[in-house]
C-alpha cells in the first residue's frame, strides 16, 4: 500500500475523483484536493486560499508518492509547483496518463 496525494488542475474534477476511486480500490490510500464548493477560486478569502496550498502540501509530505492527473497532458503553475515540491522531497512521481 501507498499513501498517494492527488495533484491537478480542478478543470479535471471527474478525472481526479474517478482515478481516486480506481486506486483507492487497488490498496492505495488516496489523498485528495479539497473540491472547492463556492463557485470560483477567487470567492476563497486570501488566508483561506494559502491554507488550502499549505493543508495539501501537507499531504505531500506524508505520501510516498503524488499522482497528477494530467489529462490531455496539461500540467498547470499550479501543478507544476506541487511536482518540484515533490521532487524536492523525493517522492515518486506518478502521471496519470501513464496509467491508462
Amino acid at each position: 500500500m501507498k499513501i498517494i496525494t492527488v495533484c491537478g488542475s480542478l478543470r479535471f474534477m471527474k478525472e481526479m475523483m474517478e482515478i481516486t476511486e480506481k486506486m483507492e480500490l487497488q490498496g492505495n490510500c488516496m489523498l485528495s484536493p479539497i473540491y472547492p464548493t463556492k463557485p470560483d477560486k477567487d470567492a476563497y478569502t486570501e488566508n483561506e486560499a494559502l491554507m488550502l496550498d499549505k493543508m495539501h502540501k501537507e499531504k505531500i509530505k506524508i505520501s510516498d508518492a503524488i499522482l497528477v492527473v494530467n489529462v490531455d497532458n496539461y500540467i498547470g503553475n499550479s501543478t507544476k509547483s506541487e511536482i518540484d515540491f515533490a521532487k524536492s522531497l523525493g517522492k515518486e512521481i506518478i502521471y496519470y496518463t501513464d496509467l491508462k
